[in-house]
């Protein structure tokens, strides 16, 4: 059984925006949406302003109206829909125990407030057991993003890369785009500080050269296995936040990891997953990885 891809929707555009995004990516990849939504929005020790049933009814509508537009655009695409009375953040993080990925708008702020304000979707981003795509109101359109990279930041280049990299290949071979793999480094504390250690760094044989092959090495199982996708490599000496979003200025899609075995503080998803969800106009893809 296709598993499906999932999308939360609150009413709001960034939602609507993701329910699209969702929509053509189901198309590329032969797989069928999910539309839900979780007409519960407040905590349960918080008295509900509304009548919960006028909610219930205009969360269906919501639904309904979005599954119907939704069909008119991409006739051929299987679509359901499923409404749960949970919060929002069980009703994600349960989604997305069954889900490809799961794809929400990049900040709630719809006729509820709550959706996927402030701490539910962090929880969502941090827990997640698939990929998590954020989608901005004003994201490219699907003309638009077919034309440009893809873009994929990978910190370690072990057998943890794997999750990333099956990923941001496969977008890539679905829409026919370059993809641009990003890899900062850090000198090790034995180099020193300064313009003499960079210079050594730098020269024929050194940590420059040995990190470039990492990546080559890292890339060659998946290039073998997408030989359609063009890659492009990039390798920076720098802090890799900055290398990332530089490289994602003009990107269709950008793919970040989080590491699932994180000490326990807070709901952290790592600087690079940070920066580029505050930054960057494209989707972003938060992949979860050992």
């Amino acid at each position: 059984m296709l598993r499906p891809i999932t999308v939360g929707l609150d009413g709001s555009p960034e939602s609507l925006a993701a329910a699209d995004w969702a929509a053509g990516e189901a198309q590329r990849r032969g797989l069928p949406l999910h539309l839900v939504n979780a007409w519960l929005w407040q905590p349960h020790d918080v008295p509900v302003a509304d009548d919960r049933k006028t909610q219930k009814r205009w969360a269906l509508r919501l639904l309904l109206e979005s599954e119907e537009d939704l069909r008119a655009r991409y006739p051929q695409l299987t679509i359901d829909t499923e409404q749960v009375s949970e919060s929002a953040t069980e009703v994600l993080l349960s989604q997305a125990e069954k889900a490809e990925m799961l794809v929400l708008g990049s900040s709630g702020h719809g006729a509820i407030a709550g959706f996927l304000l402030g701490s539910v979707g962090q929880h969502v981003l941090a827990k997640a057991k698939c990929p998590v795509v954020m989608v901005r109101a004003k994201t490219q359109s699907a003309a638009e993003a077919n034309t440009r990279e893809v873009v994929v930041g990978l910190q370690d280049l072990g057998t943890q890369a794997g999750p990333l990299l099956e990923f941001a290949f496969r977008a890539a071979a679905t829409r026919g785009a370059t993809l641009r793999a990003v890899h900062a480094w850090d000198l090790p504390p034995l180099y020193g500080r300064g313009p003499e250690a960079g210079q050594t760094a730098v020269k024929p044989g050194g940590l420059a050269e040995q990190q470039e092959k990492a990546l080559s090495k890292a890339l060659q199982p998946w290039r073998e296995r997408f030989p359609q996708v063009t890659v492009v490599e990039t390798v920076d000496l720098a802090f890799a936040s900055g290398v990332v979003l530089q490289a994602a200025a003009d990107a269709a899609l950008v793919v970040v990891g989080r590491r699932v075995h994180r000490p326990a503080l807070g709901m952290r998803i790592g600087p690079v997953a940070h920066a580029v969800l505050h930054h960057v106009a494209a989707p972003v893809v938060i992949v979860p990885h050992d």
